[in-house]
Order: C-alpha cells, then sequence, then structure tokens
C-alpha cells in the first residue's frame, strides 16, 4: 500500500442513502481519496464511468482525504447503485 501511487479502490459493498446518493465501501489498496475528487469506475469488459467524490466516512466520521490501508466509505455524485457492484475498481490521479 503507498500512499504516493495513483488512487485504487475495490468495491466491498454498494449502498443508495435516499436523498445523499450512492455509497460504495473499501480499503484504499494505494494513493489518497479528497472530497471534490473525480474518479473512474471500471469493470472489466464495460466501459469506465466518471463520478465525483460528494464525501469520505470512516466508522461514522466525516474525512476530507483518505489514504492508502484505510477503510472508507465513499460518497459518490454521478452514479447510481445500479451502476456499481462487488469487485468493481475505483480509480483516480
Amino acid at each position: 500500500m503507498t500512499a504516493d501511487a495513483f488512487f485504487r479502490m475495490t468495491v466491498e459493498d454498494v449502498f443508495s442513502i435516499r436523498g445523499r446518493g450512492t455509497v460504495v465501501t473499501g480499503q484504499i489498496e494505494s494513493g489518497t481519496l479528497k472530497v471534490g475528487d473525480e474518479i473512474t469506475l471500471s469493470r472489466p469488459g464495460a466501459a469506465n464511468r466518471s463520478a465525483v467524490v460528494a464525501g469520505i466516512e470512516q466508522f461514522r466520521k466525516q474525512l476530507t482525504e483518505a489514504q492508502a490501508g484505510d477503510n472508507i466509505g465513499v460518497l459518490l455524485r454521478g452514479l447510481e447503485k445500479k451502476d456499481i457492484q462487488h469487485g468493481d475498481t475505483l480509480l483516480g490521479a
């Protein structure tokens, strides 16, 4: 797990929160993630989709930034629950 690499996180679970949006959970494998970052959802055999990070939470604590090794929930703007599944990868710079 390196903090200086590109952001990468494999999706463990997906939730839809009424009035808020879509939340994905997982552990950051590399890089850092900040609120406002644009990420790409990648799945083999499917077109990549983009979204914006609207929020980051770790154990019910709001964060502005998370780094490699952190287990987090990411609130995404621009994707719906049906667009994401377990095993998809979130990528960023």
